[in-house]
């Protein structure tokens, strides 16, 4: 989980360490952004000894990143802006970008918190309050200010909320509305590479992107996450403990062990079904002699096994197809002994590996659901969802059919 902490020039930028410095107990990497005139309140130096991230104030400040707003607006989970002057307020409202902070608001995709912290009278300004009002109807979150004594000596409206309140609702939003606290969870991702000799190698073309996104969006959501993770192109997500591994053995050896105590397994691998029997231990030359001497033999089955073993645990699979999909997800539920599939067709440019959305299908013991063509973010909140939907029933004894 990522947060960016943006900074502006108020009085109360100083509790903004507070609130750095919770949301780092709680595993988030946090980079800061700072106006200049927040510079004025806290050193840079300070948020960058707490962070260990370079402090972002000016926009052409980073000459090895020379589009720095869109950048941090791209990196980040959640932005959020604490304390918020009535100027941020008004830039945000009206869509003004004028320095770093403003043009990163503008172009991010993250869901934005703001905590305002201003005097009284500005606050109830009408000015203030109609921008107040645009925001929120635009999606933007909010933790109001407190009333209490201000810098200015009044008792008002207009205190910077309690960091620790800050910091919670951050934290809300970055899990979503899926609480998996307490929860161990399984995920099996990338493929696999299965040697013929030192420098070649059996493989897939699986990105690892589905199974990331879904250590991801758990971790996300609370929950602590074992990510056995094959030769993968996908970027590795925080908080999430990762097992390395390259054979179909090797990630078989890991999940299984790592298996014991986990509540949910979701075996979203490409792993590979055959491996060579006896691989050279130097480079074979091109020949067919060599090519005859490629002994095949099939793969331990991870997903069987561990459905084998899953007792009350909840073991999800997945199914890539290129052709009749639901017929051999359907066969492939019923062979493995797993409480659900999720198959997607991978000859489609927007399901395929490596693509950034997926079009699948949920194959249960009701029948199969198709689902519509989703990011893989969104796709995998709403297995994760469906997972624990059956860990839950199967938990309080109730039939219940996926």
């Amino acid at each position: 989980m990522r947060a960016l902490v943006c900074v502006t020039g108020c009085i109360a930028a100083y509790k903004a360490c507070e609130i750095v410095r919770l949301l780092q107990k709680s595993d988030v990497d946090v980079k800061v952004c700072m106006t200049e005139h927040a510079t004025h309140f806290v050193g840079p130096t300070t948020f960058r000894a707490l962070t260990h991230h370079k402090v972002a104030v000016g926009l052409f400040d980073d000459p090895e990143d020379p589009i720095h707003h869109i950048s941090l607006a791209q990196w980040a989970d959640i932005v959020l802006v604490a304390p918020a002057t009535a100027n941020i307020l008004a830039k945000m409202a009206h869509g003004i970008a004028d320095d770093l902070m403003s043009t990163t608001l503008l172009a991010t995709r993250a869901p934005i918190l703001i905590a305002p912290a201003m005097n009284a009278g500005m606050w109830d300004a009408a000015a203030t309050q109609d921008n107040v009002r645009i925001l929120e109807q635009r999606g933007v979150h909010m933790v109001q200010p407190d009333a209490g004594y201000l810098a200015c000596g009044e008792v008002a409206a207009g205190r910077l909320a309690e960091p620790s309140r800050i910091a919670q609702a951050a934290l809300d939003l970055l899990r979503g509305d899926l609480d998996l606290s307490g929860e161990h969870i399984l995920i099996t991702a990338g493929g696999t590479r299965e040697p013929i000799d030192p420098v070649r190698y059996i493989g897939n073309r699986s990105s690892g992107k589905m199974g990331v996104a879904l250590a991801d969006q758990a971790a996300r959501s609370g929950a602590t996450v074992t990510l056995v993770l094959g030769p993968s192109t996908a970027p590795i997500p925080h908080s999430v403990n990762v097992i390395h591994v390259e054979t179909a053995e090797q990630m078989r050896t890991a999940a299984c062990e790592a298996f014991d105590g986990c509540t949910v397994a979701i075996c979203a691998a490409a792993v590979a079904d055959y491996t060579p029997r006896n691989p050279a231990d130097h480079k074979l030359k091109k020949s067919v002699e060599h090519l005859d001497c490629i002994e095949l033999v099939e793969t331990r089955d991870i997903l069987a096994e561990l459905s084998a073993s899953k007792e009350d645990r909840v073991v999800i699979g997945f199914a890539a197809e290129t052709n009749d999909v639901v017929a051999y997800a359907t066969r492939k539920l019923a062979t493995k002994g797993c409480d659900a599939i999720v198959a997607n067709d991978v000859s489609r440019p927007d399901s395929g590996f490596g693509s950034d959305t997926d079009q699948a299908w949920w194959v249960g013991t009701s029948g199969a659901e198709e689902l519509p063509c989703l990011e893989k973010t969104e796709l995998a909140r709403i297995i994760l969802q469906r997972a624990f939907d059956l860990r839950h029933a199967r938990h309080a004894g109730v039939s219940h059919e996926a």
